[in-house]
């Protein structure tokens, strides 16, 4: 056994220990979608829980050259033609509950919908007791390339599991966010809808760019949902994105781009499992990304 599927398998087993039971007996296959990361803080009243009434819903391996990686797939369980793609891009604390209800939820409006664990190679979430240890033990060491290697491959995956390539939206939250506009330069992708993605940083040598840098490269119109009172994202830093679009307007992809700003709502104003939710944001917001992708032709 390979040292990658050793990791792979030890990490599942370190998930399911330590993670919160499914409420159903129909979550498939695992590790992925289960319970809700310790360092999230869940508030777990207030979580939405979409059934599986009309869909399928479960874990999956996506080759990735001679790695598999995990990823948690929901579709409508009768199709007449090829689905529309969504890869659901999660926020640092990996694929858990919240990321697997979000697949669902697009599944009933019949995507195919993907959430891959780009975390995989690096490690478990779920076994770092704060936001810092996880940021530094697992999200710094996950490169943005490697990412977008393991976007694309899901994608190419997609195309042979009953998913339509003409039709393919990302949509992210937090870390996704940011991810979500890296992987809008590709020319696969054809909208993206970034939740309070990071929009400036330093560069490293596993970020060596950020979004405000790649406007002009855009290969898809991304809407950008934020929210005024998130304190890891001033307001100035959209500033800065909505001036890297504007000076890239002979690109058509950067010219469609925009932003909607939630007055008064917090980072994580979707994450209805958190004390961060905001339910008219989170809805108004929903509704704008469905709007989004059906503008853009994924739906």
């Amino acid at each position: 056994m390979s040292n990658d599927h050793k990791q792979k398998d030890s990490g599942r087993r370190d998930f399911m220990k330590t993670s919160l039971k499914a409420s159903t007996a129909t979550v498939t296959a695992g590790a992925l979608g289960i319970g809700f990361v310790a360092a999230s803080d869940p508030v777990l009243a207030q979580a939405i829980k979409t059934d599986f009434t009309g869909i399928k819903a479960g874990e999956q391996d996506i080759p990735v050259g001679s790695f598999n990686m995990p990823a948690y797939i929901s579709r409508p369980d009768k199709a007449s033609g090829p689905l529309p793609i969504v890869i659901v891009v999660s926020e640092i604390f990996g694929v858990h509950e919240y990321i697997a209800d979000t697949t669902r939820r697009f599944a009933k409006l019949g995507y195919l919908a993907i959430a891959p664990e780009f975390f995989t190679r690096a490690g478990d979430p779920n076994t770092f007791g704060t936001i810092a240890e996880i940021q530094s033990n697992i999200v710094a060491k996950t490169p943005d390339t490697q990412v977008l290697g393991d976007l694309k491959a899901a994608i190419a995956w997609a195309g042979k599991n009953g998913g339509d390539l003409k039709k393919v939206g990302v949509t992210g939250f937090c870390w996704g966010g940011r991810i979500t506009w890296l992987a809008a330069t590709m020319p696969e992708v054809k909208a993206g809808v970034a939740w309070y993605g990071r929009l400036v940083g330093d560069k490293t040598a596993n970020n060596p760019r950020q979004p405000v840098e790649i406007a002009a490269d855009l290969k898809a119109p991304v809407l950008g949902l934020y929210g005024s009172a998130d304190t890891g994202i001033p307001l100035d830093t959209v500033e800065q994105m909505k001036a890297a679009l504007a000076k890239a307007s002979s690109n058509p992809a950067a010219k469609a781009s925009k932003f909607e700003i939630y007055p008064d709502a917090p980072h994580a104003f979707h994450a209805d499992y958190r004390n961060t939710y905001r339910e008219g944001p989170a809805k108004d917001g929903w509704a704008k990304c469905l709007a989004w992708f059906k503008q853009y032709g994924v739906s």
